[in-house]
């Protein structure tokens, strides 16, 4: 049989995606832990508590449910939507409609569709670094290009108006914001939430805002739905969410988007032909967790709270590591900079992904360098996993260090 001959046997956008880093560093983790090295993980942004078994029941009577076994709308179940509404009104204090969502395989579905459904080719989008890994990745299948925004240790990671100005070009079409922020817990104030989000109406940009992490909020850090505060933004505005941080559900896989009619319908069309309906045993799950009450949330809320100051503190006290206090999500950012260009047990780290390599294969502990989110000099480790192990991991990486 004659082979097919091609430049390129995968395609070019395909080909010029890299793989998530967060989860290629738990991987990597998981399997040299099942090797049987004593591997501690602080990769994956995902809660190690289960899912609230009420939330588990409603999906085991799902599943005995014959409607379940169907196709359903690719939008999403109708109680779902209403539920989604329902529920941002709860939370975030604003109406919205229910045909104006869209119910999504996951977060991740959700912001590829997000920029897919206002993104062409030649168009510009501002990304406030450090950025979640796969926001570059999604903007620039679209054939739009990602313009990076830095915010340093030293401004708690958050941008201003002013730098996004100075990013701001003929071609700018969007902003991505993210707010509790992953990788580094920064959370923005009403004030600068409300200032970001009347800048980009002033000059027409189109806001998406990734509001998955809403609950998880330490200290008196408090979370500000954009729409909330710049309602005059709702036509150029799409909102991102799901239940994967909220109620450890991660592996249900349901997000969702909400946004302006004609971006919602345009993104339904795509998804219909993409993956059509969610598994509707993990919608009615969702159904259930956004009807349902928040008393488990805030008991996971209230440990994770336990143990970010216990990574903070830990982190803090390594010579050489600036860390910002993180006020939301589960993820400590530290600048590891000052430890750069020192020798560690014959090794000398010059970045961020060098140190992290030598941290995994020296003291057995996984973190994600800098690189995955924008500039190199930072690293992040998730608090989302037992006591035990943290402080076990984050003492490794201080011994090493000390050494």
């Amino acid at each position: 049989m004659r082979a097919v001959t091609s430049k390129n046997r995968v395609s070019a956008r395909l080909g010029a995606i890299a793989p998530s880093a967060t989860l290629a560093v738990d991987a990597k983790a998981k399997a040299l832990k099942a090797a049987g090295r004593p591997v501690i993980g602080f990769g994956a942004g995902e809660p190690d508590f289960p899912t609230p078994q009420f939330i588990v029941d409603a999906a085991i009577e799902a599943a005995k449910d014959p409607r379940n076994h169907r196709y359903t709308p690719a939008a999403g179940l109708p109680e779902l939507r209403q539920a989604i509404a329902d529920k941002t009104r709860r939370d975030s204090g604003y109406e919205i409609d229910p045909a104006t969502t869209l119910v999504t395989n996951g977060g991740k579905q959700a912001v590829f569709q997000a920029f897919a459904a206002v993104l062409d080719p030649g168009d510009e989008v501002i990304l406030p670094a450090p950025y979640w890994t796969t926001y570059p990745e999604a903007i620039s299948l679209t054939g739009a290009r990602p313009v990076e925004v830095f915010a340093g240790a030293d401004q708690d990671y958050l941008v201003t108006v002013d730098q996004l100005e100075a990013a701001r070009t003929d071609a700018t079409k969007a902003l991505l914001f993210c707010s509790p922020s992953n990788p580094t817990g920064a959370v923005y104030s009403p004030e600068a939430t409300q200032a970001i989000g009347e800048w980009a109406l002033e000059h027409g940009i189109w806001v998406i805002t990734d509001e998955i992490y809403e609950h998880l909020l330490y200290d008196d850090a408090q979370f500000t739905p954009m729409l909330s505060v710049v309602p005059d933004l709702a036509d150029t505005c799409i909102v991102l969410n799901g239940v994967a941080k909220t109620y450890a559900m991660t592996g249900w896989r349901v997000g969702w988007m909400v946004g302006p009619q004609d971006v919602i319908k345009a993104a339904t069309n795509f998804q219909s032909h993409l993956t059509s309906n969610v598994a509707n045993v993990s919608q009615r799950a969702a159904i259930a967790a956004l009807n349902g009450g928040l008393e488990e949330v805030e008991q996971m809320r209230t440990a994770f709270d336990r143990r970010r100051r216990t990574m903070v503190d830990m982190l803090s006290a390594i010579d050489g590591f600036q860390v910002p206090t993180p006020t939301g999500a589960f993820y400590a950012y530290p600048s590891v900079e000052g430890v750069l260009g020192r020798e560690i047990r014959g090794r000398v780290a010059t970045t961020s992904a060098e140190l992290a390599t030598i941290i995994l294969e020296e003291a057995e502990v996984a973190i994600v360098p800098g690189e995955a989110f924008g500039p190199s000099g930072f690293a992040r480790l998730s608090y989302a996993l037992g006591d035990d192990d943290l402080a076990e991991g984050v003492g490794r990486i201080q011994r090493l260090l000390a050494e």
